[in-house]
């Protein structure tokens, strides 16, 4: 019975673990000024609760909030970013087609930190997205994962640092 136990109390653990949320949680901080001009992204994290998602998300959304984060970071002064995501929503591929059209909604809570300061946070925020989608094949192909990531990358940028990591031009969904 006893060596029964063990693995399980392991299993256990490593479920909680990986569900944990990466950030230390509190009230939201603003950006420091002088962080605003002189970051430059490190590592990306991100943790969840239990969210409806394909096996791939984590990946997905790392991805591409790094890539929208690299775009609109370019200091010399590494921080780390640790999302928590809270909520998932994705409207069906089916639904999307037939209703003509969708969203897709994604929010959480984004913390900054320097990782040569003992992960001192430095920016704490929330965060909340909503991708309308138009409907018809394009919604039955759309990789809703991506672009709702992507989206989610974007919205740090503009409410963390005042800008669009993508300036404005015709295949930016998200310019003024």
């Amino acid at each position: 019975m006893r060596s029964f136990l063990v693995p399980l109390s392991m299993a256990a653990v490593v479920a909680v673990a990986a569900c944990a949320p990466v950030v230390s949680g509190g009230p939201p901080i603003p950006v420091m000024p002088g962080l605003q001009q002189t970051a430059q992204l490190g590592a990306v994290y991100m943790s969840s609760g239990w969210l409806s998602a394909e096996d791939d998300f984590q990946d997905t959304f790392t991805d591409e909030v790094s890539q929208e984060m690299r775009r609109c970071l370019v200091g010399t002064a590494p921080v780390d970013v640790r999302i928590h995501i809270d909520r998932l929503d994705r409207e069906g591929r089916l639904a999307t087609f037939l209703n003509g059209g969708g969203e897709h909604r994604l929010s959480g809570t984004v913390e900054f930190v320097y990782p040569g300061r003992g992960n001192e946070v430095v920016g704490r925020f929330p965060v909340s997205v909503v991708v309308h989608d138009n409907g018809g094949l394009n919604g039955l192909v759309t990789d809703r994962q991506m672009v709702v990531s992507e989206a989610f990358g974007r919205a740090i940028c503009e409410e963390g640092f005042g800008r669009n990591p993508r300036g404005p031009n015709v295949t930016n969904a998200t310019a003024d």
